[in-house]
């Protein structure tokens, strides 16, 4: 599945089971409500706090797919081609960042 078709997924699954898209202002603290989940996940699995017993069966996947739909609404709603917009985003980093991530010495 490429960016286009999931962006059309998330519209025609509002269609058919949502009322409408929620407005940007609330989609935009969803979103930030579930990049909270996934790094809640990643500061408790990976990082160095211990993870609660409650954090345990929480799907890292499911997660990062929450905040992966916010973003396609988020763009449907504001007129966004993010297939387009990845595109162009990883031509400007490849041209940009090639040398400078060969040569950062920190990453030898």
């Amino acid at each position: 599945m490429n960016i286009e078709n999931a962006q059309k997924q998330v519209d025609d699954w509002i269609k058919a089971h949502g009322v409408r898209y929620f407005n940007e202002l609330t989609n935009m603290a969803q979103l930030t409500e579930e990049v909270g989940e996934v790094a809640r996940i990643i500061a408790r699995r990976y990082g160095e706090q211990s993870e609660k017993e409650s954090d345990k069966n929480k799907d890292l996947g499911e997660e990062l797919a929450d905040v992966l739909f916010v973003v396609l609404c988020l763009a449907n709603q504001t007129g966004i081609d993010l297939q387009d917009a990845f595109e162009k985003k990883l031509d400007i980093k490849t041209k940009r960042d090639h040398d400078r991530h060969h040569n950062n010495q920190k990453l030898k």
